[in-house]
């Protein structure tokens, strides 16, 4: 038996048929509403990915901005830093202070980053933090610990000439104040030596290198300059040699060629000396005076041997100084009416000039 499937048609009248208020929110299916939810997510998910993207680059844009300000900090091996390309302003000997950088090291850590510039083949050069570096690697080689191999970095800008590194690394130790005389004028002299920024003579590498420092200073890094260049093969200790003792005997060799002679065999008879040491048998030809001879041929008797003078002009803020010195007598000449200075200011300057002097 067989069913018969049925079908009624129902006619509404069209006036009869209600439709929904307007005011009555029109009712939708699960579909419908489960494509709307997430078509909203898509769009909320498109407006974080952009934000996103837009913050990144942000970043990425102040990271290139400080990087090429040379204020972008990290963690390079120490293996991969070199010390070629700019001749050191240090003394390449294992200094005292190097110990005394090590201790503080392993109490407190690094303060202060050393500055690199990295190289074409990933490797980088060297421009400040000679003794910081030297620091870890002798701690690593001491100890073997991890955290040695890899010292904190900042990287100078790229493209920066060799003249420019040459001022960072000086200008960092002169503002810390822990590089010598001896130091400074052995830069100088490499840096006439190896024609770094067509410098000709030693008087335009100190002004290249020392545009910072006032003539007076410049000044006394010549009269090293011109000390090392008499000593510097016997000398061991150059760096530790004061200021004073420096500027008196460069003056002595100037007027007294055959003092070299002496002094070079006073320090290969203390093969062995220390740094005290050596600069006391420094100061002992720089007290020693030229003895004279008396007309009978005795020594001891008579005056002493006069001196020659010394005359050099200073370019200072309030015009160009001419200064003679000489046994017994310094003379300055200034284009300025002295005489109405107060006398309180005149005493103290010059109470400052000879305690400069020493």
């Amino acid at each position: 038996m067989s069913k018969k499937r049925r079908m009624f048609d129902i006619d509404l009248p069209e006036d009869e048929v209600e439709s929904p208020a307007p005011s009555e929110p029109q009712r939708r299916g699960p579909m419908a509403t489960a494509i709307t939810e997430t078509g909203e997510a898509s769009r909320q998910r498109a407006e974080v990915e952009a934000a996103i993207r837009a913050e990144n680059d942000a970043l990425a844009h102040e990271f290139v901005r400080l990087k090429k300000l040379g204020l972008i900090t990290d963690m390079v091996p120490v293996a991969e830093v070199r010390v070629r390309k700019l001749v050191r302003d240090r003394s390449q000997r294992q200094e005292p202070e190097i110990a005394d950088l090590m201790a503080s090291l392993r109490a407190v850590g690094l303060s202060n980053p050393i500055r690199v510039e990295q190289a074409a083949d990933g490797g980088y050069e060297l421009v400040e933090g000679w003794r910081r570096l030297t620091a870890f690697r002798a701690l690593l080689a001491e100890t073997g610990e991890d955290r040695w191999a890899r010292i904190p970095a900042s990287f100078v800008p790229h493209g920066e000439t060799v003249e420019g590194l040459y001022r960072r690394m000086v200008d960092e130790n002169l503002v810390r104040k822990d590089i010598s005389w001896a130091e400074m004028a052995r830069l100088a002299r490499a840096y006439v030596e190896d024609g770094v920024g067509g410098c000709e003579d030693l008087d335009q590498a100190v002004n290249q290198l020392f545009a910072s420092t006032n003539p007076q200073k410049r000044s006394y890094i010549r009269r090293f300059a011109y000390l090392l260049s008499r000593l510097e093969k016997q000398l061991e200790h150059p760096e530790t040699i004061p200021r004073a003792l420096g500027l008196s005997l460069a003056q002595r060799l100037e007027q007294e060629p055959g003092l070299v002679a002496r002094i070079v065999q006073a320090l290969q008879a203390a093969p062995k000396r220390s740094a005290e040491e050596e600069v006391a048998i420094l100061q002992g030809f720089d007290r020693a005076e030229p003895v004279a001879i008396s007309p009978r041929g005795n020594p001891g008797r008579g005056r002493p041997a006069k001196r020659g003078k010394t005359v050099l002009r200073l370019p200072l803020a309030a015009g160009e100084v001419k200064c003679t010195a000489a046994a017994g007598k310094v003379e300055l000449q200034l284009d300025r009416d002295f005489s109405t200075v107060e006398r309180g200011r005149l005493e103290a300057a010059i109470e400052a000039f000879f305690r400069e002097l020493g």
